[in-house]
Order: structure tokens, then C-alpha cells, then sequence
């Protein structure tokens, strides 16, 4: 049973940052290939950054330059470093598995104050 496991999450003022982790049990081929998304009220949830099985990424516009996702396959764990933080920022942020069925976390939350 593969199972992932964010945190980091918190509350910052604009401009600050935080550091989210996604851990996964289970299996070591899970990380493999990851994407946070994260939801805010009232709106849907969208694809903020992704890492392949090569370690290639993309981002979100919306948070490119601001965000970096890596991953330590020695930990099997996902990272998402977020700098330069807006209020705009805030919401449950989840990391997704892609691989074989694909599994969500429980999402963490993050508030950023102006």
C-alpha cells in the first residue's frame, strides 16, 4: 500500500518561505514521478510543479522562478521549496504519485499574510 505524507506547511508573512516534503511508504518507485498541486477556497485544483522519472520539472506561471521541486531518492522523499511567498499562495498544497494507479496525500496547508 503506497502512501504519501506532506508537512512543512505553516503560516509566513509575504515574502517568506517554506519548505513542503512529501514522503512516500510503501514504495521505492513512487517518487518517481511527482506533482504538487495545490487548492484554495473556491477554486479548483491546479498543478503547481512536477518532477519525471529523469529529474526534468516543470512549473506553474504562476510560481516559476519562486518554486523548485527536487527529489531525494535516498530519503524517497519529494521537496517543493517555495520563496518570495504571496498571499496568493495560500492553499492545501498535496502531492500526487503518477505512477501505476496514482496516489494523493493528505495535503498540508499554507498561509501566507500581507
Amino acid at each position: 500500500q503506497v502512501r504519501l505524507v506532506e508537512s512543512g506547511g505553516g503560516s509566513v508573512q509575504a515574502g517568506g518561505s517554506l519548505r513542503l516534503s512529501c514522503a512516500a511508504s510503501g514504495s521505492t518507485l513512487a517518487i518517481e514521478r511527482i506533482a504538487w498541486y495545490r487548492q484554495a477556497p473556491g477554486k479548483e485544483r491546479e498543478q503547481v510543479a512536477y518532477i519525471s522519472r529523469s529529474g526534468s520539472t516543470n512549473y506553474a506561471d504562476s510560481v516559476k522562478g519562486r518554486f523548485a521541486i527536487s527529489r531525494d531518492n535516498a530519503k524517497n522523499t519529494v521537496s517543493l521549496q517555495m520563496n518570495s511567498l504571496k498571499p496568493e499562495d495560500t492553499a492545501v498544497y498535496y502531492c500526487r504519485s503518477l505512477v501505476g494507479a496514482g496516489y494523493w496525500g493528505q495535503g498540508t496547508q499554507v498561509t501566507v499574510s500581507s
